[in-house]
């Protein structure tokens, strides 16, 4: 059954733990986004897996260096997951992955900027990557023409295990899921919404339907 993870891109931990209390019950795994790590730095990591020790914790580092010593601070922090960018090199995600190993903790390769999402999501998987995100940033989304659909039909043809992120909500959230996809990542639909636990709570009913 797929997974619903929330990205919170706040900037205050205090605000990001309030809005995860909120919609804890129906997440599955609580994203720090790259505008809160920047703003808190690993106390917030640790803040979060205090707070909410039976969730998984993803820490969007977006390292595109050190990744061993990145992925180990991560974890070390409390986090289960920790981004490493696809456009980054190979050695980058196999030193990840090495931390991941020694801490029973996961990388995932965040594709953003990749322009060959399908081949990369492969090759990360191969060198050892827990799952990939396919994600088109809020740039990429702001483009004119920008429709999810483009990731739900590369989660399709990837055959290996995915994430999406960049755009899903109540209308894409069904076709995210048949895509294969074994994580579905909602941010605005959440933490934009006016009432987030209700809005999380209709994905993850769509989600397990």
């Amino acid at each position: 059954m797929a997974k619903l993870q929330v990205a919170i891109d706040l900037l205050k931990i205090e605000d990001a733990i309030a809005l995860a209390t909120k919609v804890a019950p129906y997440v599955d795994i609580i994203e720090l986004g790259t505008p809160l790590i920047k703003s808190e730095g690993l106390s917030g990591i640790r803040k979060m897996k205090d707070a909410f020790p039976d969730k998984l914790v993803l820490a969007d580092f977006k390292t595109a260096d050190a990744g061993e010593l990145e992925a180990g601070m991560a974890f070390g922090a409390g986090a289960d997951y920790v981004t490493i960018l696809g456009t980054t090199g190979d050695s980058t995600i196999a030193g990840a992955v090495k931390a991941a190993v020694a801490n029973g903790k996961g990388v995932v390769v965040d594709t953003i900027g990749v322009k060959d999402r399908v081949k990369r999501a492969k090759e990360a998987i191969a060198l050892g990557a827990e799952f990939v995100e396919l994600h088109a940033g809020l740039d990429e989304q702001a483009e004119d023409g920008y429709s999810i659909q483009v990731l739900i039909d590369e989660a399709a043809r990837a055959g290996v295990k995915v994430s999406i992120a960049g755009g899903v909500n109540s209308s894409s959230i069904t076709a995210v899921k048949q895509s294969g996809a074994i994580v579905a990542v909602a941010g605005a639909a959440i933490y934009g919404a006016e009432d987030p636990a209700q809005a999380a709570k209709e994905l993850k009913e769509l989600l397990n339907a």
